[in-house]
């Protein structure tokens, strides 16, 4: 039986206590994650950067659809959670690339749902957790993960550049999320390939599109550039399309529809005009006179 995660959001220190709880359980799977590292030790890879050639293709805006479960914010998001049902609808309707929650507390997810869906399809997962530690990125790759998020709030520049190195080595693309400008003056330092702009606040949960607008046209070019959190809307979508960005990475929204799929093509299609389904046969009946009640 489903049952909502804890919700620290309701309490000071929404993150500091994320954080807390991930570094206690990094440390708790370390004999786990040392044949991992092992296995692989001495190993390269091409980069092939499945991930960002996915999501950024030109002229189009491309969709990265999450799959979580839950969420501090929004607690239990479908509780008629079917992993693989979920990301076929995703693939089926036009999705790049998926990102799924693995943070297992709060958002109640699990990294073995990266390898159950890698499994089964052949689309790009990216791995959405707290990641502080390589480990976390040896694992992403081990589940047959394509990309790995990095968020800047919850490391220090030293950290970032490892970790990028680390999934640079594993041919695992990173998405570096920032919510500040202050976040995106460091990250630019870095010269990640991928910038996420989150528009939420991972201190207060507290969401504003406009974060997305001010930061997005101070980013660079050259890079691929994916809005994150509050979008609704295929007006959202637009919104930001318009503005340069490459991908918008949706979730909630979707997942909280009875017809995932129906609502990812209302999203990003926007809306089909309404049909006006008697038109032509009553056009018909009227040019010769009829009663229209004898076709209802």
């Amino acid at each position: 039986m489903d049952t909502a995660p804890e919700n620290p959001s309701l309490e000071a220190g929404f993150l500091d206590k994320v954080l807390a709880y991930k570094k206690n359980l990094i440390k708790s799977k370390r004999t786990y994650f040392a044949p991992l590292k092992k296995k692989l030790a001495g190993q390269h890879f091409t980069r092939y950067q499945l991930f960002k050639k996915a999501i950024h293709r030109p002229g189009k805006l491309c969709l990265i659809a999450e799959i979580k479960k839950a969420s501090p914010s929004a607690g239990l998001i479908r509780s008629q959670f079917d992993l693989i049902s979920i990301a076929k609808a995703y693939i089926n309707n036009g999705a790049s690339a998926l990102s799924i929650l693995t943070e297992d507390k709060y958002f109640l997810g699990k990294p073995a749902y990266i390898k159950q869906v890698t499994e089964h399809f052949t689309v790009p997962v990216l791995t959405k957790d707290f990641i502080l530690d390589e480990d976390q990125i040896f694992e992403a790759f081990y589940n047959g993960a394509s990309a790995v998020l990095l968020i800047a709030a919850i490391l220090e520049d030293r950290q970032l550049q490892h970790l990028l190195q680390v999934a640079q080595r594993l041919d695992l693309d990173a998405v570096v999320e920032v919510h500040t400008p202050e976040e995106l003056e460091r990250v630019l330092k870095l010269k990640p390939d991928i910038i996420g702009i989150n528009n939420r606040n991972l201190k207060n949960l507290q969401v504003d599109l406009g974060v997305g607008e001010k930061l997005i046209v101070q980013i660079p070019k050259n890079r691929t550039i994916v809005i994150e959190s509050g979008i609704k809307t295929h007006e959202d979508v637009l919104r930001f399309e318009k503005l340069g960005a490459h991908a918008v990475l949706i979730g909630e929204v979707f997942l909280q529809a009875s017809d995932v799929g129906r609502k990812v093509r209302e999203i990003m299609q926007g809306p089909r005009p309404h049909r006006q389904r008697h038109h032509s046969r009553e056009a018909k009946a009227h040019g010769q006179g009829q009663d229209l009640r004898n076709y209802e």
